[in-house]
C-alpha cells in the first residue's frame, strides 16, 4: 500500500499544537466588517482549537506527512 500524502489545503488551516490539540483560525473575519464590532473583529483574530475528538482525529490523519 502506498504511502498515505498530506492534504495541503488542510497542512495550510491546521497547526498541532506542543500539546497534540489542534489549532485553527477562527471564521467570520474575511468581509462585511463594518457591521461587525471592534470587540468581535478582535476576538476572530485569535486561533482557537478544533472542539470535537473527532474531528482533531480526522484533521490529523489529513495533515500528518
Amino acid at each position: 500500500m502506498p504511502k498515505m500524502k498530506t492534504h495541503k489545503g488542510a497542512k495550510k488551516r491546521f497547526s498541532v499544537t506542543g500539546s497534540g490539540k489542534v489549532r485553527r483560525l477562527k471564521a467570520f473575519k474575511s468581509h462585511i466588517l463594518t457591521k461587525k464590532s471592534a470587540k468581535r473583529k478582535r476576538n476572530l483574530r485569535r486561533p482557537t482549537t478544533v472542539a470535537t475528538r473527532g474531528e482533531e482525529k480526522n484533521i490529523k490523519r489529513l495533515i500528518q506527512a
